[in-house]
């Protein structure tokens, strides 16, 4: 006759292993149901994407023209921030000194480097034009105010 002890051990394991199975099987189920969803979504985000980029494709030939009446002269200037703090620190200006340069304030040079705001056509313009100038050259400026 089997020991009473291992026989009710065999059995509270094997009803065990049935409460987990089906458990598991439910886990399984909410699992496939939560990746298809995740599928559908990056599937929508992509055509999103795709989307975005073809409208946005297309608008900017349109700001381009609206930019380049508001600016006088000169190809379509892009902006950097860290550019712009690395030509500050080259130079040893203060972002206040360098503001008088531009004809901003130090504030928004500040802000322009921290990635805050960014600058106006015009102001880009007057950026580029900072740019290609030497240091004996702004400092003849800067003396000169």
């Amino acid at each position: 006759m089997p020991n009473i002890a291992s026989t009710l051990k065999a059995e509270i394991s094997r009803v065990a292993r049935k409460e987990v199975r089906a458990e598991i099987e439910t886990l399984k189920k909410a699992s496939v149901l939560y990746r298809s969803s995740i599928a559908a979504l990056r599937r929508q985000v992509g055509e999103l994407e795709k989307e975005l980029r073809r409208v946005t494709k297309g608008s900017v030939g349109s700001h381009q023209a609206s930019a380049s009446e508001t600016v006088e002269s000169g190809p379509p200037r892009r902006f950097s921030a860290t550019r712009l703090a690395a030509h500050r620190e080259k130079l040893g200006l203060s972002a206040a000194t360098y503001g008088q340069l531009v004809d901003v304030s130090g504030q928004t040079i500040y802000n322009w480097e921290q990635g805050k705001g960014r600058p106006k056509p015009e102001q880009l313009q007057r950026l580029a034009t900072v740019r290609g100038l030497g240091k004996r050259e702004i400092t003849e400026l800067l003396n000169a105010n």
